[in-house]
């Protein structure tokens, strides 16, 4: 039996990847920067569309279908601060969502001139890590104090 499904698998190499991917569960990729200045301090955003009480929180967006995660870093934090980053090491892979991956890469900033996406933020501010805001997302702590969270 085993013989003859590799032997149909083989057969199958034109579609195979098609199969798989009608066979398995489809996901949104959320992807994170955690940004640096070159005093240490991290660039936290209110977000207008998250949930009051929780509003503070790191730069972060949903990758586009084929988009590198570290390009995404670099888009998302454009398209909301205008800023410039480069991505740097991954510090983030959380599963187990029903539909959705979660991502983060440390980032270094660049330059640029900050002008928020008044669509989406509604205030930034530069951080200590021992001074983030009482309303932060509780998974963005570990991540601003540097520590990795797979």
């Amino acid at each position: 039996m085993s013989r003859f499904l590799a032997r149909l698998w083989r057969a199958l190499r034109p579609v195979q990847s098609r199969l798989v991917w009608l066979l398995n569960p489809k996901f949104v990729v959320g992807v994170t920067g955690v940004v640096r200045d070159a005093e240490g301090r991290v660039l936290l955003l209110r977000h207008r569309m998250w949930p009051p009480g929780r509003q503070w929180g790191l730069p972060s967006g949903f990758a586009h279908q084929g988009e590198d995660f570290r390009r995404t870093v670099v888009r998302e934090v454009r398209e909301e601060t205008g800023l410039d980053v480069e991505p740097g090491r991954l510090v983030m892979l959380n599963s187990g969502f029903r539909t959705r991956l979660e991502v983060a890469y440390e980032a270094r900033l660049l330059g640029g001139e900050l002008r928020l996406d008044p669509f989406e933020i509604l205030e930034a501010r530069w951080c200590r890590p021992e001074e983030l805001p009482e309303e932060i997302q509780p998974v963005c702590g570990p991540l601003v104090r540097g520590e990795t969270v797979c």
